[in-house]
């Protein structure tokens, strides 16, 4: 399978697991791939396969982002990133 073609099915079902728990999504590409707002709060999510690494720009732009940003591999992983400690509930 082609790089583009699991990146697009990963961020797929990331994008299909964080709408099921209420979030709102909206897809930016660069500098990260999603936009994400959970209950108010808003964080940026970026998108990578398991062999997946970040891109220069990816590495400069986080070193950067005062923000929440987190990169995920799967769609597990981004709910757990959205809803942090709201598991522990």
């Amino acid at each position: 399978m082609r790089h583009r073609a699991r990146t697009d099915a990963t961020q797929a079902e990331v994008v299909k697991a964080l709408r099921a728990i209420g979030a709102s999504v909206y897809y930016l590409k660069l500098p990260v791939d999603l936009l994400v707002c959970h209950r108010k709060e808003t964080m940026l999510v970026e998108v990578k396969t398991e062999e997946g690494t970040l891109t220069s720009v990816q590495k400069e732009f986080l070193e950067t982002w005062p923000g929440r940003v987190h990169i995920v591999r799967g769609p597990l992983e981004a709910v757990n990133a959205v809803l942090g400690s709201e598991l522990m509930k």
